[in-house]
C-alpha cells in the first residue's frame, strides 16, 4: 500500500471535452466521468407499480410485523410509549407479539463472519450474559420451538433436505443455536416494509422517508448495538456498519435495515486510511472538507456534520462527515449524533426510495491511537462496472459530483421548505469555514 500523497489538482480535473478525471485521496481510486454516459433516468422502481393486497399487511416478507418467528431470537427492541420511546432487551418468544417494534436488533441468519470462525480460531467463549439468556429463551417451550424453527431454517436454506435435517439430533440443532446469541453479525430492522398507508409497491419505506426523529432513533439504536458488539469480544478489530438499500445494492430484502459485521482486522479501507493520517493529520480536512468548500460540492451542513458531494468514487457519493472532536460513534453526544443523523437522514430523502445506495460508516479502529472523524458515505448504486474498468482499474462514473449536487441541492430546498427534514444550511447558505472537523486537536478551537 503506497503512502503516496496526491496532488490537490488531480483530485477533479475537467478536460476540454468535458471529461471529468477525479482521484481520490484517500484510495487513490481513479474515476473518469464522460460527456453523455449520465443522461439515464435514476431509480428502479416500476413504471406500473402493482396495488397492495391488504391481507398482507406487515407480512410482505421476513423482516416485517406479522413474521417476527422467522428471524433467530432478539437482543433487543425500541418500542413507542407514551412517554417516547423505550428499550425492551431479550424477550421471551412467548412476548414477541405483545409490542410493535419500531426498531429491531436481530442476529443475522447467514453470518459473513460466524461464531465458529471466533470459537475455532480465538477459542471465543460467549460471555455469561448472553450464555444466560440463551438457556432462559431455550428453557421456554415457546423459546425452543422458535430456535429448533429457525434453525432448520438455516440448515435448508445450505441445501439439506428434510431427511438430512432430521438425523441431526435436537441437542446438535440446539447447539448451532449459539451464533444466535453470541455471534457478531447483527440486523437492525426498521418497523415498515412500505410506508403508513400505502396503497401500491413503488411506496417502499426508506431511510429518507422516516421523520428526521424516527431516523434519529434508528442512528441511536445502531450505536448502541455497535458498542456492545465490542464489549461482547475482545476479539473483534473492527465492526463494519453499512446499509444496503434494495436488492440492486446487494440487500436480501426491500425492507429497511442495517448490518453490523464483526472482524478480526482493521480491513483494507481503514489501513489505507491511517497511512493517509499518518502523513498529514489534517488530510480529513484538508483533502476532504476543506476542497469540497472551495469547489462549491459542500451540499449540506448543521453545527455538528457537514455532507457534500463526494469526488474519486465508483459510484455517485455523498459524504457525511461529524465535526466532533470525538473518533467513534458511541462517544458522541446525543447532539452529535442527531447532527449527523439529521444530515444523512436529510441525503437519503433527497435521493428518494427508488435508488439504490450502499451506506458505509468510517470510523477510527478501537486500537488505532490516530483520531480520524466518524463519516457516512452514501453511494448510489447506478451503474455497473464492467470490461473496462476491469482491465484499467479506471471505473466510469456516470454522474460527477458538481452534477450529483446539482441534483440533490434543490430536492433539499424543496424538503425543508416542506418540513419534511430537519432545519440545516443547504448550498450556499452553508459558512464551509475551513478545519471544521475538530477530530484533529491541532485545529480545535
Amino acid at each position: 500500500m503506497s503512502s503516496q500523497i496526491i496532488p490537490e489538482a488531480n483530485y477533479l480535473m475537467r478536460m476540454a471535452d468535458g471529461t471529468i478525471k477525479q482521484v481520490n485521496p484517500f484510495t487513490h481510486t481513479e474515476v473518469w466521468t464522460v460527456p453523455g454516459r449520465g443522461n439515464r433516468p435514476l431509480g428502479v422502481m416500476s413504471a406500473n407499480p402493482a396495488p397492495l393486497d391488504p391481507a398482507q399487511h406487515d407480512a410482505h416478507c421476513s423482516f416485517c410485523a406479522r413474521r417476527y418467528l422467522e428471524t433467530p431470537p432478539e437482543k433487543a427492541r425500541l418500542i413507542a410509549t407514551g412517554q417516547g420511546v423505550a428499550t425492551l432487551r431479550q424477550l421471551p418468544a412467548a412476548n414477541l407479539f405483545d409490542t410493535v417494534a419500531q426498531f429491531r436488533r436481530i442476529p443475522n441468519l447467514f453470518e459473513i463472519v460466524s461464531f465458529d470462525y471466533w470459537q475455532k480460531n480465538f477459542d471465543y467463549r460467549m460471555p455469561e450474559h448472553l450464555a444466560a439468556h440463551q438457556r432462559s429463551y431455550l428453557a421456554a417451550e415457546a423459546g425452543r420451538r422458535h430456535v429448533l424453527q429457525v434453525v432448520e431454517q438455516r440448515l435448508r436454506a445450505t441445501g439439506l433436505t428434510e431427511d438430512e435435517c432430521r438425523l441431526l439430533s435436537v441437542d446438535e440443532r440446539l447447539q448451532l443455536s449459539n451464533a444466535f446469541f453470541g455471534g457478531g453479525h447483527e440486523v437492525i430492522v426498521a418497523r415498515r416494509h412500505f410506508t403508513d398507508g400505502a396503497t401500491h409497491d413503488d411506496q417502499l419505506a426508506s431511510s429518507g422517508t422516516l421523520t428526521p426523529d424516527e431516523h434519529d432513533r434508528y442512528m441511536s439504536f445502531t450505536v448502541e448495538a455497535l458498542r456492545e458488539v465490542y464489549a461482547n469480544n475482545r476479539y473483534v478489530r473492527y465492526v463494519a456498519v453499512f446499509q444496503n438499500w434494495l436488492k440492486q445494492a446487494g440487500a436480501s430484502f426491500d425492507h429497511l435495515h442495517k448490518q453490523l459485521v464483526a472482524i478480526d482486522e482493521r480491513g483494507v479501507q481503514n489501513e489505507l486510511a491511517l497511512l493517509r493520517v499518518r502523513d498529514n493529520p489534517n488530510i480529513y480536512n484538508e483533502a476532504a472538507v476543506n476542497f469540497a468548500g472551495y469547489r462549491n460540492l459542500v451540499v449540506a451542513e448543521n453545527d455538528h456534520a457537514v455532507a457534500f458531494a463526494g469526488f474519486g468514487h465508483r459510484y455517485p457519493t455523498l459524504e457525511i462527515f461529524s465535526k466532533s472532536e470525538h473518533s467513534q460513534p458511541w462517544d458522541h453526544s446525543a447532539a452529535e449524533l442527531r447532527g449527523i443523523s439529521d444530515l444523512v437522514h436529510a441525503c437519503h430523502a433527497a435521493a428518494g426510495p427508488g435508488i439504490p445506495c450502499n451506506e458505509e460508516w468510517h470510523y477510527k479502529p478501537p486500537d488505532v491511537a490516530l483520531p480520524m472523524p466518524w463519516r457516512i458515505l452514501i453511494k448510489w448504486r447506478v451503474s455497473m462496472a464492467a470490461g473496462f474498468e476491469g482491465g484499467t482499474r479506471i471505473y466510469v462514473n456516470t454522474i460527477d459530483p458538481e452534477a450529483l449536487r446539482d441534483r440533490v441541492v434543490p430536492r433539499l430546498f424543496e424538503l425543508k421548505n416542506e418540513g419534511q427534514i430537519a432545519a440545516m444550511k443547504i448550498a450556499f447558505e452553508c459558512a464551509c469555514t475551513p478545519n471544521c472537523l475538530r477530530y484533529n486537536p491541532a485545529v480545535r478551537k
